[in-house]
């Protein structure tokens, strides 16, 4: 695979784990209130505020983030970018089927922006297992 095409994904999957993670896990009762931010809200029509499962959810999201920083410091080694894209895709496939099955409680804007958005994390995820050039696996041991 492309060396640009894997940045271009772990970049996509890393901002959005930082901005999610630093977000939840410092102001978790901001982030339940205001999640994804730009005037939407959709967290409070899932459930009412919980400080321990919103720091989790920003824990998870940072160490998500983590894992794909390294990843990008090593973007020519395809194991280590293939079990970020296999962590990230677990998530994402699994919160992807959890909205879609919720969609009922937003209006049309906020239905299309969720299936759009975790979707297109789903693809960055599946990309990311897609192998390198032959060889390359151990390249940056």
């Amino acid at each position: 695979m492309n060396t640009k095409i894997r940045y271009a994904c772990l970049g996509f999957l890393g901002v959005t784990a930082l901005y999610t993670g630093v977000w939840a896990y410092f102001a978790p009762r901001a982030w339940h209130a205001s999640f994804p931010g730009f005037g939407m809200s959709w967290l409070p029509q899932l459930g009412p505020y919980n400080e321990h499962l919103a720091k989790d959810a920003g824990a998870m999201f940072l160490a998500l983030a983590a894992l794909t920083a390294v990843a990008v410091r090593s973007v020519r080694n395809t194991r280590l970018v293939q079990t970020t894209g296999a962590a990230w895709l677990v998530f994402n496939v699994l919160h992807l089927s959890y909205h879609t099955q919720h969609l009922g409680m937003y209006g049309t804007r906020d239905q299309v922006l969720n299936v759009v958005l975790l979707s297109a994390l789903v693809l960055a995820s599946a990309v990311l297992l897609v192998p390198g050039k032959e060889g390359s696996s151990c390249a940056s041991r």
